[in-house]
């Protein structure tokens, strides 16, 4: 694994990052999706520099994924920039050239190492500390920084649609864009279309509620409704009624949804509804998989979490995804269900609300995913993109097979 250069821009996973399950095993959380763009991403436009790598969980060390860093080990040097990856920066935000520590809502964001500290000393989650090992103090240089803190998953979609609307205002004005003729528009919120972009005739874009982005490359069927604030990333295709979403890159997305992070290379074809959800990187939808995302007793869900089953505070919640799940035919799955990487569920029976990574089956007990036949699966699946699963990626999932949880509701 490299060490960081001087110059270097470094993201940092503290120990409630790592927490963020059903992601944390597969992936670091600057690759998951706040907004419009990976939380990464948005650091990298605020510090005008690619990330040079992330300091992470040791599972993840193999860790590989086109456009993002790897991981790093060893010693930091003096002058690199350690950013929190839970803090999702605002997009119009830049990093002053005096400045040793950034702050975000009060706390620290990030900070300018004044000598050379080991990645594992970063500390677990802890202002102070976290000076403390950079060489600094609270009388160190500081800038304020606005943004938003992830302090638990589902703030990713307790927060979404204020974060579209913020990120749609800043990027979208700088695109070239122009409405498409044959669609219907309603409400007043902005509505950019980039250049490059397919909307075919009928398609009604409704920006009642927010604003509406669709990037080059992305096609959106006719006879579709998307109702702000919404995104949609370069080669993504999209139909149905879709509101709320932010769609991450070279999706598949059709039918019914409310309120769903798309983290970029997953399919969701099919009819069927999904709400107030975060869908991993190569996830299969299965036809006609749905999603309950509000209680009938209108109270708030409780979510699996590695510390214990916990109450979100949030009215409406459905599923999270964890990467390379897939879903048979016609699943149900109720509020507050937590999918492990890599399971594979089907049948007609309801799954519990949390199932384990590399689960295999129709109902508990669960078979255990046989590490060959997934690696063959991700193999195939990557294929139908144009994409090769590389040695250390390969290495990377074996990693996080071994790492695997387990957990009683």
């Amino acid at each position: 694994m490299p060490a960081a250069d001087v110059t270097s821009l470094i993201l940092w996973d503290d120990a409630r990052a790592r927490s963020f399950e059903p992601f944390a095993l597969t992936r670091p959380v600057g690759e998951l999706r706040a907004g419009m763009e990976l939380l990464r991403a948005r650091w990298e436009r605020v510090a005008g520099a690619a990330a040079a790598g992330f300091v992470g969980a040791p599972h993840l060390g193999d860790f590989e994924e086109p456009g993002a860093p790897a991981a790093v080990a060893g010693e930091l040097p003096a002058g690199t920039i350690v950013a929190n990856a839970r803090c999702a920066v605002a997009l119009d935000a830049r990093l002053g050239d005096r400045a040793a520590v950034w702050r975000c809502e009060g706390r620290v964001a990030a900070v300018r190492l004044a000598r050379p500290v080991p990645a594992t000393a970063l500390p677990d989650d802890d202002d102070d500390a976290l000076l403390a090992a950079a060489g600094l103090t609270a009388a160190s240089p500081c800038q304020s920084l606005a943004g938003r803190w992830i302090d638990e998953v589902w703030h990713l979609l307790r927060d979404l649609a204020a974060q579209l609307a913020d990120d749609i205002a800043v990027v979208g004005p700088r695109l070239r864009c122009a409405l498409p003729d044959g669609i219907t528009v309603l409400g007043a919120h902005p509505i950019y279309v980039e250049a490059g972009a397919v909307v075919e005739p009928l398609v009604v874009m409704d920006a009642t509620a927010g604003p509406l982005l669709v990037r080059r490359g992305a096609t959106i069927a006719a006879f579709t409704r998307l109702v702000g604030p919404l995104f949609v990333d370069e080669g993504s295709s999209v139909g149905g009624k879709v509101a709320n979403c932010s769609i991450g890159p070279v999706c598949r997305v059709h039918g019914e949804m409310s309120t769903v992070v798309f983290v970029g290379h997953a399919n969701k074809a099919h009819d069927g509804f999904v709400g107030h959800s975060i869908v991993g990187r190569w996830v299969n939808v299965g036809a006609g998989t749905i999603t309950s995302n509000l209680k009938n007793t209108y109270g708030t869900v409780a979510l699996w979490t590695p510390t214990g089953t916990r109450d979100t505070g949030m009215q409406f919640l459905g599923a999270l995804f964890g990467d390379h799940v897939k879903t048979g035919i016609g699943v149900r799955l109720t509020t507050g269900t937590v999918l492990g990487a890599g399971a594979n569920v089907y049948g007609s029976a309801m799954p519990p609300k949390v199932v384990p990574p590399f689960a295999w089956g129709d109902g508990v007990p669960y078979a255990s995913y046989d590490l060959a036949r997934f690696v063959q699966t991700v193999e195939r699946m990557m294929a139908r993109r144009q994409m090769v699963l590389g040695s250390r990626g390969r290495c990377q999932l074996e990693a996080a097979h071994a790492a695997r949880w387990t957990a009683a509701e």
